[in-house]
């Protein structure tokens, strides 16, 4: 198999083109096209386009100089896993490891697919370099093989060595749940998975008061919500597309129901719930549970003009 994910393609048959999103077997790819249809085709059957650069692997240096860096000035800790979206083909993902440390990175990633082991790639990492070593498609997150990186620090430097390191992961969808920032040595946007963990430290004071707050102090109100509630999945997760339909309608319900308690608490007339037409599993969930709610006094759609037929007004005692 000669393409990976990312790779700009055209069928040799047919005039059409787009990017490998998907690796289905050895002779089979998934390619998405302009019209986000991915489509199964032959290997064979497709040409690599020229000029793409858009899952090119960030360069690495590997040079054995090291320029003199003070003791004081010597950085130890600093690796991290980037995750960035291809640049034209958004359901592939490309994982980075980033060196922001002083020292000279041996390295070797691992995946563990079901005790079906593969080293995905080995090589040094210069002092505040990036490389990527691995590409996934995100839908395909549930089942993404476990994830095993070993490193060695290495410097010709007066300098003790960090031990070497070994982090071992199967990622979650919980871990691409917070925003994309601005990553350190390369400067893509995108999620951060911090791989040498400072020791965790535990303040015995903090921990003592935890333990002794009064029974009010562990209550709050909860927070006066907007008349108008969107739960559009995308609204309430920024980690939405890696969640599947049944955990996604379990998620809205649990918003809508936290929001429609502290609409009654804080004794709000009305409030409307924006859930969209769709196919309309939410509109009947959420219309059953405001049937059977004693603080609920009717309920319509919302303004049609404005609305059509995605949301729904909620009218309380």
């Amino acid at each position: 198999m000669k393409y990976k994910l990312g790779d700009f393609v055209r069928f040799v048959d047919e005039k059409m083109e787009g990017y490998v999103t998907r690796i289905i077997d050895e002779q089979m790819i998934g390619v998405t096209g302009d019209d986000d249809f991915e489509i199964p085709v032959l290997a064979s059957k497709v040409t690599t386009v020229h000029g793409y650069e858009g899952g090119k692997k960030a360069e690495t240096k590997t040079g054995t100089e090291e320029a003199a860096i003070p003791a004081s000035e010597f950085i130890s800790k600093g690796i991290y896993i980037g995750v960035v979206n291809d640049a034209k083909a958004g359901s592939v993902v490309h994982f980075h490891l980033l060196n922001e440390t002083s020292f000279q990175l041996l390295a070797s990633f691992t995946t563990d697919t079901g005790g079906k082991y593969k080293g995905e790639y080995a090589g040094i990492l210069a002092p505040n370099t990036s490389v990527q070593i691995y590409s996934a498609q995100l839908a395909d997150l549930q089942v993404w093989p476990k994830f095993s990186l070993n490193v060695v620090y290495h410097t010709k430097q007066n300098v003790k060595p960090e031990e070497p390191l070994v982090f071992t992961e199967k990622f979650k969808a919980k871990d691409f749940a917070g925003a994309k920032k601005k990553l350190p040595v390369n400067g893509l946007q995108g999620w951060l998975i911090r791989v040498d963990e400072p020791e965790l430290v535990i303040d015995a004071d903090k921990l003592k008061e935890s333990f002794f707050k009064t029974a009010e102090e562990k209550t709050s109100i909860p927070a006066k919500p907007v008349t108008e509630v969107d739960l559009h999945i995308e609204k309430l997760r920024e980690d939405h597309q890696f969640i599947n339909s049944s955990e996604i309608l379990k998620i809205q319900l649990t918003h809508f129901n936290k929001t429609l308690d502290a609409a009654i608490v804080h004794q709000l007339p009305e409030i409307t719930f924006i859930h969209g037409a769709g196919n309309g599993i939410l509109r009947h969930e959420l219309h059953k549970l405001l049937s059977k709610h004693p603080k609920v006094q009717t309920f319509m759609d919302a303004r049609k003009e404005k609305f059509g037929y995605g949301a729904t007004k909620a009218i309380l005692k």
